[in-house]
């Protein structure tokens, strides 16, 4: 059995009432929700929140809440495998358990139900115990500055500084969107990036971190191209 499980706590601070606001017309977490009921690929679809307006609106896309997040993982400094494993324990005292499961973010309007396909084949043709989705680096990490107290910059790594960009090995970033992962492996461990963890390689159209309204402009303006070039 297979299990999503979105996360959307209630006290977003830079972008209040973040994960119901509207994007481009519906709240942004309903994006997520239709993209993972139309993958076909889960028997449970919930929402961990602590927020009844966040409740409210899951459940009006299709989404269960069949419990609250605790307040010890509803804070600023609860991490994500702390939710997913508060999850997993609560379904284990209803007497449900499942074999995979697979995290997705309230605020990734660009997950396709192709994409976690993609993610879900992956994770069980190879034996992983998980799989992300990444992005490669606009620009090659390795000739990054550091700045000083004194506002100074300086390379990074300065051994890079004359090879051209290339040559340079291609650094990913995560994607932001969902992680698949062995659910048994994670018990025991509380790791989304394990020793055999693998990856889907996103285009850099379809992803899109969203820290503050500035990203949240760009998400909208980069998803319309997103959504003009899957028309096509």
């Amino acid at each position: 059995m297979n299990i999503c499980i979105i996360p959307a706590r209630g006290g977003s601070k830079r972008i209040p009432r973040k994960n119901i606001k509207s994007f481009l017309g519906r709240p942004i977490i309903a994006y997520t929700i239709d993209a993972v009921l139309k993958s076909e690929l889960f028997d449970e679809v919930m929402v961990s929140t602590d927020d009844p307006d966040i409740a409210k609106v899951a459940q009006q896309y299709g989404a269960k809440i069949p419990f609250y997040r605790s307040k010890e993982n509803s804070g600023d400094f609860a991490t994500t495998m702390d939710v997913i494993y508060e999850v997993l324990q609560e379904y284990k005292k209803l007497g449900k358990e499942f074999e995979y499961g697979c995290c997705c973010y309230p605020t990734a309007p660009f997950i396709t139900p192709g994409r976690l396909r993609e993610g879900w084949e992956l994770l069980t043709n190879t034996k992983a115990y998980s799989v992300y989705p990444v992005v490669p680096f606009e620009y090659p990490v390795w000739k990054s500055f550091k700045m000083d107290a004194n506002g100074y910059i300086s390379f990074l790594w300065p051994q890079y500084v004359n090879h051209r960009s290339q040559d340079l090995m291609v650094a990913y970033h995560d994607a932001a969107q969902w992680y698949w992962f062995e659910v048994d492996y994670f018990m025991k461990t509380k790791e989304l990036v394990t020793p055999r963890t693998k990856a889907v390689i996103l285009d850099k159209t379809e992803a899109q971190d969203i820290d503050d309204l500035a990203d949240w402009e760009l998400a909208e303006l980069k998803y319309k191209l997103f959504k003009q070039k899957r028309s096509r």
